[in-house]
């Protein structure tokens, strides 16, 4: 059984691993920007996506936020990525450099969410909170 434990949740949203390390939230932060603006890129339709100002400080906006990138995600069908593999896609920081579709997933967009997902989990476990890999991975699509 889980103890509950006390926590001072403004400390945890800016905790960070290393002194260089985005804190949490902004951890939170460009996850969902990377699954919107990546889902976005890959169907060619950028305009569409939510804008966040990033100034969240509270969990209940974080938790808004995370939301509203959910909502928008619910809104694609398999339809919107038909030829996502080939188009090309880039973004203003690549200075007019691209990769294909494929590789901005693979390489860019699925790494990178990873990458914020891993490190706000790590910040969490770092500080205490009570979470263990199930609770990363979610819940698993067993088959019988």
């Amino acid at each position: 059984m889980r103890k509950r434990k006390k926590f001072d949740v403004a400390v945890l949203l800016n905790a960070r691993l290393a002194p260089d390390q985005f804190h949490l939230i902004r951890q939170i932060q460009i996850a969902c920007d990377t699954a919107k603006l990546g889902v976005a890129r890959l169907t060619g339709k950028v305009e569409s996506a939510p804008t966040h100002p990033d100034t969240e400080t509270t969990l209940a906006e974080l938790q808004a936020r995370i939301k509203s990138v959910q909502d928008y995600l619910a809104g694609f069908s398999p339809e919107d990525f038909a030829g996502a593999e080939t188009r090309t896609v880039s973004q203003p920081r690549w200075e007019g450099k691209y990769l294909t579709g494929l590789e901005f997933a693979i390489q860019h967009a699925i790494p990178n969410i990873y990458f914020h997902v891993t490190t706000a989990y790590s910040i969490l476990r770092h500080n205490g909170v009570d979470l263990g890999k199930k609770d990363f991975l979610g819940p698993m699509p067993y088959k019988v």
